[in-house]
């Protein structure tokens, strides 16, 4: 049902341009017409190399990139209504990136480390979006029992680690993750990823985990999402080679450049970086290019992100490029696109209603604890284990 509604905000408000679009241009992508001067001529979707290049993976791929846009879209709305309490940071424009890696991973063998930007990664992933409703609305029954906003859940026996506030950590949290497994002996066709930014890779965490990664010869995919500013700071005034992927070489690791906007190029590239490193061909180092289409969160309004970036190639909307590849190449069809924007709409719309009827954490009541091994409340309906002290 587009357009449900919760706290008099409307869920689709913001991404109804979908269905417009959709509606608007069906006909002249049915007819296989030629693509807006922004949006790049394909290859032949016959003549893309790549095991991930398969028909169910890149309708998957899409399906967590839609269902997390319009979750974030909706967050978004909460956060300016004053539902929300501390940041919230969309992944807007970056989630061809981050939904191919999710994809790519095997859950209950893989691990998979997100960072701020990476919802679409998650879902792919598996997480369930009450996970992040409860999160960002602080209820006792999430992840983080309502005691930290936002963004640092985890499903860490699910394989993915909570996200940790220094950017470059994560590099490192995964290395350790996956020598530990060869130390236990358990290693064997398990691969260990993490989505980054650009800042992220000028920071110590970053340079020790990656090199112990690649001495070391570990199963390890590190994706870098170059979308041109940390935070504020351009890449002019952070790097100064000329693309990061010569740091590959550096490390002795393979390495790649993709344009993160292209959901064919990031499902061929990132496709093969995961197969390679599941094969023992050690670390891999993918580099993709695009732009933040919002700001550094929703506090922020990006005013130092130039004109010319925004109308440039990496400006583009990659969920917009992503449907236009998919209804040109025969994958999946404009009226199916609907109904999973309408779908998923209702999804995120009942895990948000879910999560406002739970109740906040209590300080009087619980001996809150940051420990995994504790459960401070009794969580009913849950799937928990008794406490251990």
């Amino acid at each position: 049902m587009t357009g449900a509604q919760g706290d008099g905000i409307l869920v689709m408000s913001e991404f109804q341009y979908i269905t417009d679009f959709l509606r608007e241009s069906g006909c002249r992508l049915r007819r296989h017409c030629l693509y807006s001067s922004s949006v790049p001529q394909l290859e032949p979707y016959a003549n893309l190399d790549g095991v991930a290049l398969d028909r169910d993976f890149l309708r998957s791929v899409f399906q967590s990139m839609l269902k997390s846009r319009i979750l974030e879209n909706k967050l978004s709305s909460l956060y300016k209504a004053g539902k929300i309490v501390g940041g919230v940071y969309l992944g807007k424009g970056q989630e061809a990136v981050s939904a191919t890696l999710g994809t790519a991973l095997i859950q209950g063998l893989d691990f998979f480390a997100p960072l701020i930007r990476d919802q679409a990664g998650r879902t792919a992933f598996g997480e369930p979006l009450i996970d992040c409703t409860r999160t960002y609305l602080g209820s006792a029954l999430g992840p983080m029992r309502g005691r930290d906003g936002n963004i640092h859940r985890g499903r860490p026996d699910k394989g993915m680690p909570a996200m940790i506030s220094h950017l470059g950590a994560q590099v490192s949290v995964v290395a350790g993750m996956l020598f530990a497994k060869r130390l236990q002996g358990t290693l064997d066709g398990r691969v260990g990823a993490t989505c980054i930014g650009d800042g992220a890779t000028s920071t110590g965490a970053f340079h020790e985990g990656l090199n112990l990664a690649a001495v070391e010869r570990l199963p390890m995919v590190v994706v870098v999402g170059n979308n041109q500013f940390a935070y504020s700071t351009p890449n002019h005034r952070q790097f100064a080679c000329s693309d990061l992927v010569e740091r590959a070489r550096g490390y002795g690791v393979h390495g790649y450049s993709v344009d993160g906007t292209d959901l064919l190029a990031c499902a061929s590239v990132i496709g093969e970086a995961v197969n390679r490193a599941r094969a023992g061909e050690g670390p891999q180092l993918v580099v993709a290019h695009l732009l933040r289409l919002t700001g550094h969160g929703e506090h922020d309004d990006g005013f130092y992100v130039p004109l010319e970036a925004r109308k440039g190639h990496y400006g583009r909307d990659c969920i917009e490029v992503a449907m236009r590849q998919l209804v040109e190449q025969g994958i999946a069809g404009v009226d199916e696109i609907i109904a999973w924007q309408d779908e998923f709409a209702d999804e995120v719309q009942r895990a948000v209603a879910q999560a406002q009827q739970e109740p906040l954490p209590d300080p009087y009541q619980e001996s809150w604890t940051a420990l995994s091994t504790r459960f401070p409340i009794s969580l009913a309906g849950c799937n928990s284990q008794s406490p251990n002290p």
